[in-house]
């Protein structure tokens, strides 16, 4: 995965990410507002591969799901964060969005390029040259991800499992 890196700060939480006077309305209009009151251009200028980039905690807050969605639904293609509140960690993944931990996080730079092998755990700033170390997302959760998130996965293992596959 290569993109653009949209750098935030600690404790990026889930009402940045999805507003809760939105939660009523489907995903593509959350994501609209996803960020706004942080970087209001955020939603219409990230493009799909682009990768967000933030301090400690990422993701407090709620457990709403729609946090990860909205991130999800704008194209973002990976997470990067210093660490994650655990609920919107494992909600990124069981939506198929990588979400690493990388102690140095904040060596990234707005607009930096980054190349992101969540298997290796390495993050490569092609930017400065600089190669990050992260956690690497576990074999069975990388799998997951690649099959589009926990639903589609489960589906897949079914009809494996039923031979239609």
């Amino acid at each position: 995965m290569t993109g653009r890196a949209w750098v935030f700060g600690d404790d990026i939480d889930t009402d940045a990410l999805a507003p809760g006077r939105y939660m009523k309305y489907a995903v593509d209009e959350i994501a609209k507002h996803c960020l706004e009151a942080i970087d209001p251009a955020f939603a219409a200028a990230v493009r799909p591969g682009d990768v967000v980039v933030g301090g400690r905690n990422f993701g407090l807050g709620s457990s709403r799901e729609q946090a990860a969605a909205a991130l999800r639904h704008l194209g973002v293609a990976a997470l990067v964060a210093e660490s994650f509140a655990g609920l919107f960690h494992r909600n990124a993944l069981n939506l198929g969005l990588p979400a690493l931990a990388c102690a140095d996080a904040k060596r990234i730079r707005p607009g930096d390029e980054l190349r992101v092998d969540p298997q290796a755990g390495r993050i490569e700033n092609r930017t400065t040259g600089e190669t990050l170390a992260c956690e690497p997302v576990p074999g069975f959760l990388l799998e997951m991800v690649r099959d589009g998130g926990l639903l589609p996965h489960l589906e897949k293992k079914l009809a494996r499992r039923k031979g239609t596959t």
